[in-house]
């Protein structure tokens, strides 16, 4: 037998009875995720691992290249995951997750090279806008800098997506969500956050505001200001 599924025996009789207390409360009292995360599938990129999360704390959405296709009426995994964590979990932080060397960053820089794989040339086409961006505004750009570059605007590209949906919108609207936009770089074990104020990626520290992308911020209509002169 596969050695990694085999683990599953260590599951059993180790980490299941030291959380029983935990799994028993998830069991009977059912989950309630602090955030959803949508990732990259990428093996080297463990959400539950980067956020120390525990069993029932992170929902998680994972494909290639951390793609959210914009919202539409046909039906997908990943627009449903986002529905369902917003509408029934009541999930009020959502993460778009990207990382360096990114295989399906590198497809999206070539699709040329992807003819073999007509689906995920399809998938990596909610990609285009970020490629666009580094074609014209990183044309300079090669090799693993490109690859980087085209990554970070992905993160912003998908996050752009994300707010198309109307559960993520509403939320936003209500000043009940905030989107953050975060990429790993493996090699050196460092997470950079998206300011939305500067557009710029900063990296995640202890001692600093964390950045965030769109923060939970009520939006003002115009009713309202009308409706407090009145009063």
């Amino acid at each position: 037998m596969n050695e990694l599924i085999g683990r599953v025996f260590s599951f059993e009789k180790t980490v299941f009875p030291n959380s029983g207390e935990l799994f028993h409360k998830l069991s009977s009292e059912g989950q309630a995720p602090k955030a959803l995360m949508i990732s990259c599938a990428d093996s080297r990129i463990v959400p539950e691992q980067i956020l120390q999360a525990e069993p029932g704390e992170l929902f998680v959405c994972r494909n290639a290249g951390n793609i959210v296709p914009p919202f539409a009426t046909m039906n997908g995994g990943v627009s449903s995951t986002v529905e369902y964590a917003v509408a029934a979990l009541g999930v009020r932080d959502i993460i778009v997750c990207g990382h360096s060397d990114c295989g399906a960053m590198k497809g999206l820089s070539d699709l040329s090279k992807l003819g073999g794989m007509p689906n995920v040339a399809a998938w990596l086409r909610h990609g285009t806008a970020a490629a666009h961006v580094v074609d014209t505004c990183h044309g300079h750009l090669e090799g693993s800098q490109r690859i980087r570059q085209l990554s970070l605007e992905n993160v912003i590209a998908q996050l752009n997506h994300l707010r198309t949906h109307p559960s993520v919108a509403a939320a936003i609207a209500e000043g009940a969500m905030s989107l953050h936009g975060w990429f790993v770089d493996i090699g050196a074990g460092q997470v950079l956050g998206l300011d939305g104020m500067t557009g710029r990626f900063e990296p995640l520290r202890e001692d600093a505001p964390l950045p965030v992308a769109v923060p939970a911020s009520r939006r003002g209509w115009g009713n309202d200001h009308q409706a407090e002169a009145a009063e």
